[in-house]
């Protein structure tokens, strides 16, 4: 499929209603990647979240963080037309990626984003579509602003839509 990439980098939120273009999150480790695609107003977002909240020193408005990002992007996605109603949201990502003895009940960034995330858009009646998140493998996802398709690839697998 042609069309332009726009590369959606850590801790950002790209939006669009080109048809052409494809929004693109890669390599997402512990990392989510919550799109979100109005069917009616045609108008898709993804959001790159690094960490679950926001803490009292950072920008409350912040799409570095799960909690602020996922309002933000709401928020531009409803100034662009969408209606909440009507969107489709998916999440990709969550991975714990480090593995070694110790770490994994202490850090668990990658389950506190998922669960961050979860708990945000059930608070925001945002019910979740679909999801691929955990393991220990990264993901890369792409939002195809033409039909709101959503495909993802986990780290030396073929790529699947969601």
């Amino acid at each position: 499929m042609t069309g332009d990439s726009l590369t959606v980098g850590l801790g950002e939120v790209k939006l669009s209603r080109d048809p052409s273009d494809v929004l693109v999150a890669y390599g997402l480790g512990s990392c989510v990647g919550i799109g979100m695609y109005d069917p009616a107003a045609k108008v898709a977002g993804l959001l790159h979240a690094v960490l679950p909240e926001h803490n009292n020193g950072a920008d409350p408005a912040s799409s570095k963080y799960v909690d602020s990002g996922i309002k933000g992007l709401l928020n531009q996605l409803e100034r662009m037309g969408a209606d909440r109603k009507r969107l489709i949201v998916r999440m990709v990502g969550g991975a714990n990626m480090l593995t070694a003895p110790g770490f994994q009940q202490t850090l668990s960034i990658g389950d506190r984003n998922v669960a961050s995330a979860r708990a945000v858009l059930a608070n925001l009646n945002l019910r979740i579509r679909a999801e691929e998140v955990g393991g220990n493998v990264g993901r890369t996802m792409r939002l195809y602003v033409c039909d709101g398709r959503m495909t993802m690839r986990m780290l030396g697998g073929q790529e699947r839509e969601i």
